[in-house]
C-alpha cells in the first residue's frame, strides 16, 4: 500500500517523489510504502497548518467539541482497518489493536469535552478603575511526534488536546507505523475538520534528523510534544530549547512493581502478569522490576513462572496473548538480556526462547544490579524479579533508575502502602493494581530521565496554550 501525506486536507506524496518501506516483522513482506519527507515538505506542512490556524483558532468550542465526537464515533467504526494496519507493520494481536481504538476514541471524547474548560480568571489589581483578566488562548501550529507501541493511543494522544485547544496539529508519524498513523488523520479529516487543521507527513528513518530539526526549528511551530525513548527525547528537549520552544515529553520507564510482605500474592502475581506482558512488554508503563521481599519471594515467584510459562506466544494471526516484537532485532536484543543475566547468576523460571521476532514470556530470577536486565528498558517479554530484605530497600531498589514513569505497590496495609508511594520517584503509582493503567482524563506523565509534562485531563491545558495578561483600564494618573 501506498502511504502518503495529508496536507491541507489532500493526499500528497513527498515532493522529491522519495519513499521507504516497512516490513512484516513475522512474515518479512513489504506491507507499506510511505513518501519520504524531505524539506520542502516540512515547508509545505507548516504553512498549510499556519494558514489554518487564522480560522480553526477562532472557531467556538462548540464546533470543536461536534467534531471531535464525530472523529471519537469515526475512529471506533475502523478497528479493522487499524487491526489490520497495526498487525502487519508491528505485529500486534488483534486485542491490543482494539483496545487502541478504544483509548484512543476515549482520548478524542475528553479532548471534546475541554473545548469548555479552557477557561481564565479576574485578578484582583491595586490599581483602581481596572479589569484584569488572565486569558488562555491557542499557541498555533503543534507539533506532534508519536512512537509505534501503541500507535492510535499514542498518535491521538499527540494531537486531540492541541486540537480541542484552538490549534492545528503536524503528526509526524513514526517510520515503523506510517500507515496506521495515517488513517488516524484521515479519520479526522473525514470527520470534517477543516483543511489544513489536522496534518501528517512521514521521512525515512535515515532522513528523521533533518526532517525533525527543520520542524522545531520553523517560526510558525509554536509547541511540540514527543513521546518515546528517553535517548531521542534528549535530543528533541535540546533542540527546543535553542528555539525557546515549549516541548511535552513523555520517555522511557523502568517501572516497579513493589510486592511488601502482607501483599495479596496472588493479586499481585495477576497485576504483574498484565503489566509485565501486555503487548510483549512494548509499552513505557510496562512493569520492568518485580520487586519483592524475600520472606514471601519463593511463594510468589512460584505463582508468577507458572501463570507466565503458561501464555501463548507466537504469530499474533493466530490465538496468542504474545504476539512479536517490533522488529527481529528487537527479539534479539532479549537474547543478549537473558545471557547475561545467566552468566551474572540469574535464574530463568519461566520462558527464555525464541522463535524468529517472536519471544515467550520470561521471568529472571536472582537480578542483581551488575545485570543489564537490573538498568535497561527492556521493552520486551523479559522481566527481572529483585529479592529486597524490608520495605525501606524495597524505596531504595524501586528508585534506583534514571526513570521514573509508572510504579505500583501491593500490601494490605493501604496507609502503608500510601506511605511507600510517596517515597517512590514517579509521576505515577498504584496501589494494589498493576503499573500499566491510562485514562483519558487522568494526568499522564513522568519524572527523572522519563520525560515531563503531562497529558491528560485539565492539566493538558496549559501545555498547549499561551496565558496572557490583559487589561481593561480607566481614566490615568500618571506621576509625569
Amino acid at each position: 500500500m501506498k502511504v502518503e501525506f495529508i496536507i491541507d486536507g489532500a493526499s500528497v506524496g513527498a515532493s522529491s517523489g522519495a519513499t521507504f518501506t516497512r516490513k512484516d516483522p513475522v512474515t518479512g513482506k513489504i506491507v507499506s510504502e510511505a513518501a519520504a519527507a524531505g524539506l520542502a515538505d516540512v515547508e509545505k506542512v507548516v504553512v498549510a497548518a499556519s494558514r489554518a490556524f487564522a480560522s480553526w483558532s477562532e472557531t467556538g468550542p462548540g464546533e470543536r467539541r461536534t467534531l471531535l465526537l464525530k472523529a471519537a464515533d469515526l475512529l471506533e467504526t475502523r478497528v479493522p482497518e487499524f487491526a489490520k494496519a497495526m498487525l502487519e507493520e508491528i505485529g500486534a494481536t488483534g486485542p491490543w489493536a482494539g483496545f487502541n481504538v478504544h483509548l484512543a476514541s476515549g482520548m478524542l471524547r475528553e479532548a471534546a469535552s475541554l473545548t469548555t474548560q479552557i477557561t481564565g480568571e479576574v485578578i484582583p489589581s491595586d490599581k483602581p478603575g481596572i479589569l484584569s483578566l488572565a486569558v488562555r488562548q491557542p499557541a498555533g501550529v503543534v507539533l506532534g511526534m508519536a512512537p509505534w507501541n501503541a500507535p492510535v493511543i499514542l498518535g491521538v494522544r499527540a494531537i486531540a488536546a492541541p486540537l480541542a485547544c484552538g490549534n492545528t496539529v503536524i503528526l509526524r508519524s513514526s517510520e515503523v507505523c506510517p500507515k496506521t498513523h495515517r488513517l488516524i488523520v484521515q479519520t479526522l479529516n473525514d470527520a470534517g475538520f477543516p483543511k489544513g487543521v489536522v496534518n501528517v507527513i512521514c521521512n525515512a528513518p535515515k532522513d528523521a534528523p533533518e526532517v525533525v530539526a527543520a520542524l522545531i526549528a520553523h517560526p510558525a511551530i509554536k509547541r511540540i510534544n514527543f513521546t518515546g525513548s528517553s535517548k531521542v527525547g534528549k535530543i528533541i528537549a535540546r533542540l527546543a530549547a535553542e528555539h525557546l520552544k515549549p516541548v511535552l515529553l513523555e520517555l522511557g520507564g523502568k517501572a516497579p512493581l513493589v510486592v511488601l510482605d502482607d501483599a495479596d500474592l496472588d493479586a499481585a502475581v495477576d497485576a504483574a502478569i498484565f503489566g509485565a506482558f501486555a503487548n510483549q512488554g512494548q509499552i513505557c508503563m510496562s512493569t520492568e522490576r518485580i520487586v519483592v521481599d524475600t520472606s514471601v519471594a519463593d511463594v510468589f515467584v512460584a505463582k508468577l513462572a507458572k501463570r507466565a510459562s503458561a501464555l501463548p506466544a507466537g504469530d499474533p494471526r493466530g490465538h496468542v496473548v504474545l504476539g512479536s516484537l517490533v522488529d527481529r532485532s528487537a527479539a534479539e536484543r532479549m537474547d543478549e538480556l537473558i545471557a547475561d543475566a545467566i552468566a551474572k547468576g540469574g535464574k530463568v523460571v519461566a520462558g527464555g526462547k525464541r522463535e524468529g521476532s517472536v519471544v515467550e514470556a520470561t521471568i529472571i530470577d536472582y537480578v542483581t544490579p551488575d545485570m543489564r536486565i537490573y538498568r535497561e528498558e527492556s521493552f520486551g517479554p523479559v522481566k527481572p524479579v529483585l529479592r529486597v530484605s524490608g520495605q525501606e530497600e524495597a524505596i531504595r531498589i524501586a528508585n534506583d533508575t534514571e526513570y521514573g514513569l509508572s510504579a505500583a505497590v501491593f500490601s494490605r496495609d493501604i496507609q502503608r502502602a500510601l506511605g511507600v508511594a510517596r517515597h517512590i520517584e514517579s509521576g505515577m503509582c498504584h496501589i494494589n493494581g498493576p503499573t500499566v493503567h491510562d485514562e483519558a482524563q487522568m494526568p499522564f506523565g513522568g519524572v527523572k530521565a522519563s520525560g515531563y509534562g503531562r497529558f491528560g485531563g485539565k492539566s493538558v491545558i496549559a501545555e498547549f496554550t499561551d496565558l496572557r495578561w490583559i487589561t481593561i483600564e480607566g481614566p490615568q494618573h500618571y506621576p509625569f
